[in-house]
């Protein structure tokens, strides 16, 4: 049977650089000089920056002053290519990116929010292979559904692809089966707030919490969100989840994407890194979530004995990294054969809630 990369010839990378149209960034930030790195390297011009209007001030962003979409099209015409460069969750956002994109051709080029490299054609044939054993693995239809359409968005930037496939964040709990009687691991644990839904979810009712959340400012939010909960009942560390104990670099961001970086560059601070073996001592977990910035396959290394002995269910973001879509479902697949695996995306532009949930 063919594979569904077998009726791919391009990918938007090819298309931009073959296009006579003027190319406007929409947004401002790392997601718009991510984008303008890549149109260079291949040789195109940004001819504009664009932001919705309540964000024009008449000021300019990496040197061309910021218009709105009105002024855009009275200067192009409809002879003009918008490309996505943020990102968001955010319903009424969404549904103006959407409708803008029933207007003009619009796309949200995927970069890898970690690491190196483009998602393209050819990357996407190296591992072909790869991809298709992952995808096998997918447990229901709406799995391999959404496998696919992330795949051709990731080499089309076609936002369409992800609002043809997404689901309620809520399903998250009814996939995973959340009860009153869990253990929850949580990697990547922010600021508390998705502690906060699990509470919610299971009103106030489980046996222990864990969290680890490398930013030190971060980590005071979350502690002092949940400072009801005696101490007894949640563990949290101002650590990383790795493979091993260590240290490591860390940017500081104080946000989601705080993340390990390469070389002491600025604005950095050693994080110390704790593996969830290692801070369970051999304890049981029914749940562990991992969303840590591009560290998933090590933090699921650091869990290989629990996983083994207890197959807790499994909450593993899918998006930082160009491999995650195949390296991290066959990697789970190799530390626990038993687990059936689900893949959804929820409602965000890019592919950014994209997560996979092992049962």
């Amino acid at each position: 049977m063919a594979f569904f990369l077998d009726d791919i010839n391009s990918c938007l990378w090819d298309h931009l650089a073959q296009t006579d149209k003027k190319i406007v960034l929409y947004g401002m930030g790392d997601g718009a000089e991510k984008i303008r790195a890549v149109l260079d390297e291949i040789g195109v011009q940004v001819d504009d920056i664009m932001a919705s209007d309540e964000f024009v001030r008449g000021h300019s962003f990496m040197g061309i002053r910021v218009k709105k979409l009105a002024e855009i099209e009275q200067l192009y015409g409809n002879d003009f290519i918008i490309l996505v460069s943020f990102g968001t969750q955010f319903s009424d956002v969404m549904d103006r990116i959407y409708a803008i994109a029933e207007k003009h051709e619009l796309y949200a080029p995927n970069v890898p929010v970690v690491g190196e490299g483009l998602f393209t054609l050819g990357y996407a044939r190296e591992h072909a292979k790869e991809l298709k054993a992952a995808y096998d693995l997918m447990a229901d239809e709406q799995s391999r559904k959404v496998f696919e359409n992330v795949i051709r968005y990731k080499l089309s930037g076609d936002i369409r692809l992800l609002r043809e496939c997404e689901s309620p964040r809520e399903e998250m709990f009814e996939l995973l089966n959340v009860g009153t009687e869990e253990i929850y691991v949580d990697l990547g644990a922010y600021n508390g707030d998705t502690l906060v839904e699990f509470l919610n979810e299971t009103s106030m009712k489980f046996v222990k919490l864990y969290a680890m959340e490398p930013d030190h400012k971060n980590y005071s939010k979350l502690k002092r969100r949940l400072y009801m909960i005696g101490s007894g009942l949640l563990e949290a560390y101002n650590c990383g989840a790795w493979d091993c104990e260590t240290t490591m670099n860390f940017s500081l961001r104080a946000g989601r994407s705080s993340k390990v970086v390469a070389g002491n560059p600025a604005r950095c601070r050693e994080v110390k890194m704790m593996s969830v073996d290692h801070m369970l001592q051999g304890e049981k977990a029914t749940i562990i979530k991992y969303d840590v910035e591009g560290s998933e396959e090590k933090a699921l290394n650091g869990t290989k004995e629990t996983i083994a002995k207890y197959r807790p269910r499994l909450n593993v973001a899918l998006y930082h990294r160009n491999e995650d879509m195949f390296a991290i479902p066959l990697q789970i697949a190799s530390l626990n054969k038993k687990y059936k695996f689900y893949l959804r995306h929820h409602p965000y532009v890019p592919d950014w809630d994209t997560n996979l949930y092992c049962l």
